[in-house]
C-alpha cells in the first residue's frame, strides 16, 4: 500500500462527506483515522500527519442498494456476512441510509407514521422547539455514562431530548444504560427523528436482543458474559483470577460493556455498530471476548500491563486498554466472528439459564428460601388466601406476602382471571397455576386461542391459531379427569426455525417451560436448570418439539407430554429436562379437553 500525507484542506474535505449538524466539525477532523495519526509538536497548526492508503487490490464495497435489495429479499444471512467484511469509512454516507434501513427490520409498532415522533415531543414538552434549558434525563439513564462521543452542546441537548421521549413512549424501560451511548452514535449519521425511529426498533425487537431495559437482564447479561468468558477467554480469566485472588471476578464483568463504548476508538465503535444493528447484543459478547484475549497478550508481554500495574483495578485497565488496542476495526471484528461453539443458540441457553437463577435467588425469593422444585402441595396458596382471591375487586388484586406454604410469594400484580370460563380448571386452580406463572406474565389479560371443544381436533388448526403467540398455556383433561398440562416460553412456529447449517431444529424453547399437575395431585415441576449452574446435558434442556405428526413437551429418558396429530390420545412419562413423574397414573391417555391460552399485549 501506498500512504501520502493529507493535509488541512484535504482533512476538511475528507470530514466534510459525512456531515452532521450535531457533530463537534473541530473535533471531527482528528479522531477520523487515529490508527495512523503521528503525533507532531512542532506543528501547533496541523497537530498530526493521517496516513491514507490506496485501496490496491482489495475488493470494491457494497452499495447501500445492494444491501436493501437483499433484506427485501428476505436473505439476511447474505447482508450478515457483507456487514462484517465490508470496512466502509467511519465518513461514508453509507450509514445515513443503512442503520436506519437495519434498526427498522426490528420496529414492531406500525403506528409510527410520519410525523409520529414530533408529536410525541410536542406531547412530552409542549413544543417541538429545542429548549436552550438542560433537560433532565430519565431516570433509566446512567448519568456517569452518558458519552456524547464528540456531539454539540445542541446534539446533546437533542440526545437528551429523544431518551425523554422514548421514556414516555416506552414506560417498561427502567434501567437502560447503553441507550443514551446508542444514541449519541446514531446522531453521527442521521437527522433526531431518524434516531428515534432507530432506537424504538432496537427496544420493540421481539426476535433478537440489542438493549437490555431492566436492571435483571443488565445483571442477567453481564453474569452472561462472564459465564461465557470462562469458556471462550479461559486464560484470561484464570489470569485475573491468580494475580487478584482478593478481587471478584463479579467486579471486572459489571462494566463488561463500557470496555466497549467508553473504551474502543470511534472508528472501531462505528465498525461494530454496522454488525449490532443488524445481528444484535451477541456482536458485543464477542467484541468482550477479544478484548479479554487481547488483553491477556498484551499483559504477558507488555510492562504497562503488568500485575503490579492492572491488580488493583482491572476493569479500569481494560478500558485504558480499549483506548489504544493494537488491532485495527476489521482484524477486530473478524476476531470477534472466528470464535467457535459461540452460537446464538449457546448464549441463549447461558442467558436462560443465568435468568432463571437471579430470579429464583431474588425476584422470586421474596425473604424467604431459594426456589425449589414444587412437588404435592408446595407452592400452593393457603385455602384463606385463595377465598381472600375470590373476596377481592373485579379485577382480583394480589399482593406480595400474602402467607403461603410455598417457596415462592404471590407475586404483585393484577390476575385478570376472574371471567375465564375453562372446561379444564375450576376457578380454584386456574389460582393456583397463576401463582406458579413468571411473575411478569400473570400482569397480562389470558386469552383462549385453540380449545377442541370449539375448533376441534386438528394438530394443523393447533398451529394456526397458536404458533405465533408467545409463550402459551397448555391445559389438558384427559378421559380420565385428570388435569396437567405446560407452559411453554417460546412460540409454537419455532418448529420451523432452522440453523445456521440450514438444519431444522428438533427442540426449542427456554428454561421458562414447566410443567404442572393440577389433578388428582398438585404439583410444578420447573426446568432442572434452575437448580444450580452446573452442567447437566444436552437431555436436560429438551423443553419442546413439534412437525406436523406430533408435539412433544420435556425431552430425555422420556417424554414428559405427547400428542398424536389428532390431538386425541397422548402419552406422559418421566423425563431428563423437568424430572416429572408421569402426569397421570397409566401414562397412556386419551384427550377430553385440550385449552391453550395466551396473553394480550406481550
Amino acid at each position: 500500500m501506498v500512504g501520502k500525507v493529507l493535509g488541512i484542506r484535504d482533512l476538511e474535505q475528507f470530514s466534510s462527506r459525512r456531515s452532521s449538524v450535531y457533530v463537534d466539525p473541530e473535533c471531527e477532523k482528528f479522531f477520523e483515522l487515529p490508527l495512523f495519526i503521528a503525533a507532531s509538536s512542532n506543528d501547533i497548526t496541523t497537530k498530526c500527519q493521517c496516513w491514507q492508503f490506496s485501496p490496491g487490490k482489495e475488493p470494491a464495497l457494497r452499495s447501500y442498494t445492494e444491501i436493501q435489495q437483499l433484506l427485501q429479499l428476505g436473505k439476511k444471512h447474505i447482508v450478515k456476512s457483507i456487514l462484517r467484511e465490508n470496512s466502509w469509512p467511519i465518513n461514508s454516507p453509507i450509514r445515513s441510509q443503512l442503520w436506519p434501513t437495519l434498526c427498522a427490520q426490528h420496529l414492531t409498532k406500525q403506528n409510527m407514521l410520519d410525523g409520529f415522533y414530533w408529536e410525541m415531543v410536542h406531547q412530552v414538552f409542549g413544543t417541538t422547539e429545542l429548549s436552550e434549558k438542560p433537560i433532565m434525563l430519565p431516570a433509566f439513564v446512567d448519568a456517569t455514562h452518558c458519552l456524547p462521543y464528540h456531539l454539540t452542546a445542541t446534539g446533546r441537548a437533542v440526545a437528551d431530548r429523544i431518551v425523554n421521549v422514548l421514556g414516555y413512549d416506552c414506560p417498561d424501560i427502567t434501567y437502560s444504560p447503553v441507550l443514551y451511548p446508542i444514541t449519541s452514535l446514531l446522531l453521527h449519521f442521521m437527522s433526531e427523528e431518524e434516531a428515534y425511529l432507530c432506537l424504538a426498533g432496537l427496544v420493540g425487537s421481539k426476535e433478537k436482543t440489542f438493549i437490555n431495559q431492566t436492571k435483571l437482564q443488565h445483571e442477567v447479561t453481564w453474569k452472561t458474559v462472564m459465564q461465557i468468558a470462562k469458556k471462550h477467554a479461559k486464560s484470561a480469566v484464570a489470569y485475573f483470577q491468580r494475580i487478584c485472588p482478593g478481587q471478584k471476578l463479579e467486579r471486572v464483568f459489571m462494566d463488561w460493556c463500557w470496555w466497549i463504548l467508553a473504551g474502543l476508538p470511534f472508528q472501531h465503535l462505528v465498525r461494530i455498530m454496522d454488525c449490532y444493528f443488524h445481528e444484535g447484543i451477541k456482536v458485543l459478547y464477542r467484541i468482550a471476548l477479544v478484548i479479554l484475549n487481547l488483553f491477556h497478550k498484551e499483559c504477558q508481554s507488555n510492562n504497562e500491563w503488568s500485575p503490579d500495574n492492572i491488580k488493583n483495578d482491572i476493569g479500569n485497565a481494560l478500558i485504558k486498554f480499549c483506548k489504544k488496542i493494537p488491532v485495527s476495526p476489521a482484524k477486530l471484528l473478524h476476531a470477534a466472528f472466528s470464535i467457535r461453539g459461540l452460537s446464538t443458540q449457546y448464549i441463549s441457553r447461558i442467558f436462560i439459564k443465568t435468568e432463571m437463577l437471579l430470579k429464583s435467588r431474588s425476584v422470586l425469593n421474596s425473604g424467604s428460601k431459594q426456589l425449589i422444585k414444587s412437588r404435592s402441595s408446595d407452592n400452593l396458596p393457603t385455602s384463606q388466601s385463595q377465598v381472600n382471591i375470590q373476596m377481592m375487586s373485579h379485577t382480583l388484586t394480589i399482593r406480595e406476602g400474602e402467607k403461603s406454604p410455598g417457596h415462592r410469594a404471590i407475586a404483585m400484580g393484577v390476575y385478570p382471571i376472574h371471567n375465564l370460563k375453562s372446561q379444564v380448571c375450576k376457578n380454584e386452580d386456574l389460582f393456583t397455576l397463576w401463582s406458579w406463572l413468571p411473575v411478569r406474565i400473570t400482569m397480562y389479560q389470558p386469552v383462549l386461542l385453540y380449545t377442541t371443544e370449539e375448533h376441534g381436533c386438528s394438530l394443523t388448526t393447533f398451529y394456526v391459531r397458536v404458533e405465533q403467540h408467545e409463550p402459551t398455556l397448555l391445559m389438558i383433561k384427559t378421559c380420565n379427569n385428570e388435569v396437567f398440562g405446560a407452559y411453554c416460553s417460546s412460540r409454537w412456529f419455532e418448529r420451523n426455525v432452522k440453523d445456521d447449517k440450514g438444519q431444522r431444529q428438533a427442540y426449542f424453547g427456554t428454561g421458562e417451560t414447566f410443567l404442572f399437575s393440577l389433578y388428582p395431585e398438585r404439583a410444578k415441576y420447573p426446568w432442572v436448570g434452575i437448580e444450580g449452574d452446573r452442567d447437566l446435558g444436552h437431555s436436560s434442556e429438551l423443553f419442546m418439539a413439534a412437525d406436523s405428526k406430533m408435539i412433544t413437551i420435556g425431552g430425555g429418558e422420556g417424554q414428559a407430554i405427547w400428542m398424536d396429530e389428532n390431538i386425541r390420545f397422548g402419552k406422559t412419562d418421566r423425563c431428563k429436562t423437568f424430572n416429572n413423574p408421569p402426569l397421570c397414573p397409566s401414562g397412556d391417555f386419551e384427550i377430553r379437553v385440550l385449552e391453550v391460552y395466551g396473553f394480550v399485549g406481550i
